[in-house]
Order: C-alpha cells, then sequence, then structure tokens
C-alpha cells in the first residue's frame, strides 16, 4: 500500500496581509461615490458558515449544476486537458474538485495537486485530507491570493502540463475590467498548454436569478448583512446592521445579479481603522456584490482575449451552468 506524502504548505500573505487588504478596499470603496465594498470580505467565519447554507437552499441551483457538470464530464476534462498537476484557485475544502482528482487519479495521470487560498487553517485541514485520500500524491497548498500571487504558481515539471481549475462561478464576482486583468495575468503565469477550467454562472429568466439571491428564508440577506458586522468588528465601524434593507436586483444591460445595501434613514458612520467617516442621504445604497452571468459567446471572447483557445464547454442537463475547458496557446 502507498504511504500517504506529507502536504506542504507556502505561506505568501504577511500576517498583516488581511487587516492592510482590508483598510485599503474599505478606504477606496467607500471614500469615494459609487460606494462599494469587495465581496472577498463577506467571507468572514460567519459569512463562510451562511454561504455553506446558501448553497444547499432550494433556490440556489448553481452549486449543485455545477457538480453535476463535473460529475458527467471529469473524465472528459483529464482526457482533453493532458495534465497531471491540478491547480485550484479559491479551493477552500476542495469539494467539489474532489469529482475531479477522482477522475484523474482513476486515469492514473494525477501527479500534483495545489490548492490556493487566503484561508491557511482552511488550506491545511484540506491538504491533509487530500493527502490521505489521494496516497502518493503531492499536495502542495499555497496560501495566497489569487489576484495578487499567479506568479508564485509552481512551474510545469519536463514534459507535463497544468490544469488550473476556478470553479464556483467566482469569476462572475469581477467586473468586466477585472476579469480581463485576472485572465491576463493568468495566461501569463502558464506556459502554452496548459489548460483553465472555468465555472460560470449562464444567463437565465431574470425570476429564476432573483430567487436564487433573495431567498425565502433570507439566509443570503443575513449574508449579505455580515459584511457590515466585519467592519464593525474589524476596523472599530459603528454600522447598524439593521438600518439597512437588503436590495437584489437583476441588472438586464450588464447582466449581472447586484446586491446591495440600502439606507433606511440618514447615516454618519465612523469607520475609526480606516480613519474614514461616510455619510449616507437616505436610500443611499453600498454594492455589496456582483454576480455577472455569461453567455457562451462571451465567455469564448473573453478567454480568447487573454490568450485561451476554448476547447469545450459544458454544461449541465438544464443548461443551467457552465464550465469551459480552455487551453493557452
Amino acid at each position: 500500500m502507498t504511504e500517504p506524502t506529507a502536504p506542504t504548505v507556502s505561506v505568501l500573505i504577511d500576517p498583516d496581509w488581511a487587516s492592510g487588504s482590508l483598510v485599503d478596499d474599505v478606504r477606496r470603496g467607500l471614500g469615494s461615490r459609487p460606494l462599494r465594498l469587495p465581496p472577498k470580505w463577506l467571507y468572514d467565519d460567519e459569512g463562510s458558515r451562511l454561504f455553506d447554507e446558501i448553497t444547499r437552499l432550494p433556490e440556489y441551483y448553481p452549486t449543485e449544476a455545477e457538480r453535476a457538470v463535473l460529475a458527467a464530464h471529469a473524465g472528459d476534462v483529464v482526457a482533453a486537458s493532458g495534465a497531471t498537476t491540478v491547480v485550484e484557485l479559491g479551493s477552500g475544502t476542495s469539494d467539489k474538485t474532489r469529482t475531479l482528482l477522482d477522475a484523474f487519479a482513476a486515469a492514473d495521470r494525477l501527479r500534483r495537486f495545489v490548492p490556493v487560498d487566503v484561508s491557511e487553517q482552511t488550506l491545511r485541514d484540506a491538504a491533509d485530507m487530500l493527502a490521505e485520500r489521494y496516497p502518493g500524491l503531492a499536495v502542495e497548498a499555497v496560501v495566497g491570493d489569487f489576484t495578487l500571487h499567479l506568479q508564485h504558481l509552481p512551474a510545469n515539471e519536463p514534459g507535463e502540463r497544468r490544469l488550473v481549475a476556478f470553479l464556483g462561478g467566482t469569476i462572475g464576482n469581477l467586473y468586466v475590467e477585472e476579469r480581463a486583468a485576472f485572465l491576463g495575468a493568468l495566461a501569463d503565469s502558464l506556459e502554452p498548454g496548459d489548460s483553465l477550467l472555468l465555472g460560470t454562472d449562464l444567463v437565465k429568466p431574470a425570476d429564476r436569478l432573483v430567487a436564487a439571491y433573495h431567498d425565502s428564508q433570507g439566509i443570503t440577506e443575513q449574508f449579505v448583512r455580515n459584511s457590515l458586522v466585519v467592519l464593525n468588528r474589524e476596523l472599530g465601524a459603528d454600522f447598524d446592521p439593521g438600518a439597512f434593507s437588503y436590495v437584489p436586483f437583476w441588472d438586464g444591460g450588464l447582466e449581472r445579479m447586484d446586491l446591495r445595501l440600502r439606507a433606511d434613514t440618514p447615516q454618519h458612520v465612523r469607520i475609526p481603522g480606516a480613519d474614514l467617516e461616510v455619510d449616507l442621504g437616505l436610500g443611499e445604497e453600498i454594492q455589496v456584490e456582483i454576480s455577472s452571468k455569461f453567455r457562451p459567446a462571451g465567455i469564448r471572447d473573453e478567454l480568447a482575449a487573454a490568450g485561451f483557445e476554448t476547447v469545450e464547454l459544458y454544461t449541465d442537463p438544464a443548461g443551467d451552468f457552465g464550465v469551459t475547458l480552455a487551453r493557452l496557446t
């Protein structure tokens, strides 16, 4: 029996990264108009717990739809990519990715797995689990931010190829110019012949989209409102989360869900940790998250602009969610 290989963990994030990055984001996002907060600050421990609940809600289809795509087409991805190293960006617990890793292992193609995430403890726990699940697999975990540390991804071994998995529709949380910058930086960090496996939520009727982000149990509202709790705790802000209404809506022009918090009363908010004070008028909104939805031609064009050639777009039977395999040319 092959003994598990002890995983390695490389920490690229400075211990003060989170607090410094939060301050920068708050000053930039709440120090000018329109008011915005980057969605990454939704995911503290409570936010992560709430999002886990969201993924199991009957209205929220993306998680299970993507899981179905991977279950049906993981073997196709293994064969078409020719990869022996899998890199996962924003890996978390690598839950869905295990379907993909199982297919690589069954084909005796899996040599190395590189999960990348900002949460060191989550990453260490996942790395230990994966090393046990796949004896002989080299697990090289990277504690890093995929928007900052792509150049530090492990290079190919001679004669090998990498497959970078960026799943969950996370790319939809980026604005168009941010997506272009991310895909360009990713292309610069890879070699011709390496592949990208990209999860994207697809455009569908607005009522289904709104229902997925405005669930009957109010879990998504709690999740979005928790962003203010994070600012109160981390930066000493005095937001009253109960003084805002949750406003999710479908922006048909930009084809994205837009999740906002609207001030129910005029407010003066102090954020001492960011040396910032913010005045909000009655009805003024803070944009907390966007979730862009995609059409196949748009996905193909954005990838092509960064140097990726689309190999295949896999979808679930209902056509709700797409997973694109693309190769760097």
